[in-house]
């Protein structure tokens, strides 16, 4: 039996990527203190117009470098990039492999959110952008991750989903469809690329408290939690550092929902 004793720092001298880690609230950021806690140095990819846009608007990326910082020793950096380009994920993933010189864990926490509709208000202009940022830029992400990882073992991406394969998300048709193609690809990614000692999974956090719901919201949604609360961000954020680890390496293909026993309906 292989030793059970547990070491506090499972990521010392891996390098992660976690992408939309822009806001204290937000689950990039819990899963980016969780990672750096175990040892890992960080690159934490942001696009602040993006924020700004929205009804929680933009924070001081030094606030959100400085809480990191706090939870563990080694280096935090930051990136910005809009991945909405084309060439913006090779960018990324590149610069990280200057900065740091190996690139071993890859979290695409990254959403666009906003400019949905229904079915009957939708076009193709919101589908493409939300497609391109929510799909498109995540697998090429893994792309370039992929080209430049070298080891034969301990290669880690995880996808953040938003459980579309569950139930219904009305009135979000082009978020829905964009980020359940992410649930759909992981076994097929995972597959291509188990021969290159990287593992590939994804996680569906249910509703997490980022502080984005109306208090009405808030209260309507907590009841279907067995445990009366919303999800917190450290909630999803203790599993996808998990799936980090080498205790996670025969996990892969797989769709995780960290939920909280949410029920629907």
């Amino acid at each position: 039996m292989a030793d059970l004793g547990r070491d506090p720092f499972p990521l010392r001298g891996r390098v992660a990527l976690v992408t939309g880690a822009s806001r204290v609230a937000g689950i990039g950021y819990a899963t980016a203190r969780r990672l750096h806690a175990y040892g890992a140095d960080l690159l934490l990819h942001h696009h602040s117009p993006h924020d700004a846009a929205q009804p929680w608007g933009a924070q001081p990326m030094a606030e959100v470098l400085a809480g990191v910082r706090a939870a563990g020793q080694g280096r935090v950096e930051e990136i910005s990039g809009d991945l909405v380009a084309p060439d913006a994920p090779a960018r990324i993933v590149d610069a990280a492999i200057e900065r740091f010189g190996r690139l071993d864990i890859l979290i695409c926490n990254h959403a666009r959110s906003g400019g949905d509709g229904t079915l009957q208000e939708m076009t193709a202009a919101r589908l493409d952008e939300h497609y391109a940022v929510n799909t498109r830029s995540t697998l090429l992400l893994t792309q370039r991750f992929a080209h430049h990882f070298q080891a034969d073992r301990g290669g880690r991406v995880v996808y953040l989903t938003s459980g579309q394969q569950l139930g219904p998300m009305r009135g979000e048709v082009a978020y829905a469809a964009a980020k359940g193609a992410l649930a759909a690809i992981t076994a097929t990614v995972s597959d291509e690329l188990a021969g290159s000692g990287i593992t590939v999974n994804a996680v569906n956090p249910g509703p997490v408290d980022t502080g984005w719901a109306t208090p009405d919201l808030d209260e309507f949604v907590a009841q279907s939690f067995p445990a009366g609360r919303w999800g917190r961000p450290d909630d999803p954020a203790r599993l996808i550092a998990w799936l980090a680890t080498d205790e996670a390496e025969w996990i892969t293909g797989q769709v995780l929902n960290s939920e909280g026993g949410f029920r629907r309906g």
